[in-house]
């Protein structure tokens, strides 16, 4: 997956999730044409020939973008929402997504991040860092990114996450556990107004709880990688964006497991990050369609 879109200006997205049937895809394009746009992507998706739903990602140029917005927003509710059912959202490729780092003592996956930003990898503007610990922010520091600790007693949760709704609520797109150790509530959920991102690793067999590199280890595993996904308020079960693994060996001890391991969690989570924010993600009940 590659994208220009972003360091161009006058470009937008509009991704689109509708009941399959004829004429869609020439009905968004006509569409476009017709408001002065110039298609520079599409990607699209069914999940059947018959009965099923259909997806697509739409890239495309419009001169004067933000004056045209409106009309743009207009014709898409009249001429296709109303017609084929659809949900729709419009993007603008050039305004980054306003990103809120959670983090705990680990660093791989927070100051991969935090690089990838710096280097204009990852459309997205990082608003704090958010941390349950003060020991990452010398690290965050040179990165002139706010560094926020907020104790969270395990007595009451509640306060921590009071408080993270009044950093967070109006003020991000996106929230992203970078190996965040604390159990995120349904109630946080339903009050932040933003998607989550978290990252673990994936072992088969799984092992759950402290050491599970020993315990890989100790059971001989052949294979170790990570999964990002979406948090929901069942742990650890929401839409996967992203995974991949590593083959390791019998003679590789904890510690070059762990150092796999980290390799692998910050790719696969900067790559998730990448594509939310490039709006190539779609979700689709707990699975997601990744253009």
């Amino acid at each position: 997956m590659t994208s220009v879109d972003a360091s161009h200006t006058d470009i937008a997205r509009l991704i689109i999730s509708c009941p399959d049937q004829p004429g869609i895809v020439a009905a968004v394009s006509e569409v476009i044409t017709d408001l002065g746009g110039n298609i520079i992507t599409l990607d699209q998706y069914s999940t059947g020939v018959a009965g099923g739903r259909f997806f697509q990602r739409t890239v495309f140029h419009l001169p004067g973008l933000a004056a045209a917005r409106p009309d743009v927003e207009e014709a898409v509710e009249t001429r296709l929402a109303a017609r084929f059912d659809m949900d729709w959202s419009l993007t603008d490729a050039g305004t980054p997504k306003r990103v809120a780092i959670f983090a705990s003592k680990t660093d791989h996956c927070l100051l991969d991040l935090l690089w990838r930003h710096r280097r204009g990898e990852i459309p997205m503007d990082i608003a704090m860092v958010i941390s349950n610990h003060p020991d990452l922010a010398d690290d965050v520091r040179p990165f002139g990114i706010p560094y926020i600790h907020v104790p969270v007693d395990k007595d009451d949760k509640a306060a921590a996450e009071a408080r993270h709704l009044e950093l967070l609520q109006g003020n991000v797109d996106l929230i992203v556990l970078a190996r965040y150790m604390q159990i995120i509530s349904e109630d946080f959920l339903d009050q932040v107004g933003a998607p989550v991102i978290n990252i673990h690793h994936s072992f088969l067999p799984a092992f759950i709880g402290a050491g599970p590199y020993q315990k890989a280890k100790d059971r001989g595993v052949k294979l170790i990688g990570a999964t990002a996904h979406y948090v929901t308020k069942d742990l650890d079960e929401g839409p996967i964006i992203e995974q991949d693994v590593i083959r390791v060996s019998h003679g590789d001890e904890v510690a070059q497991l762990t150092r796999y391991g980290a390799d692998v969690e910050r790719a696969v989570l900067s790559r998730a990050v990448q594509w939310h924010c490039e709006d190539r993600v779609i979700r689709n009940g707990q699975t997601t369609i990744v253009f």
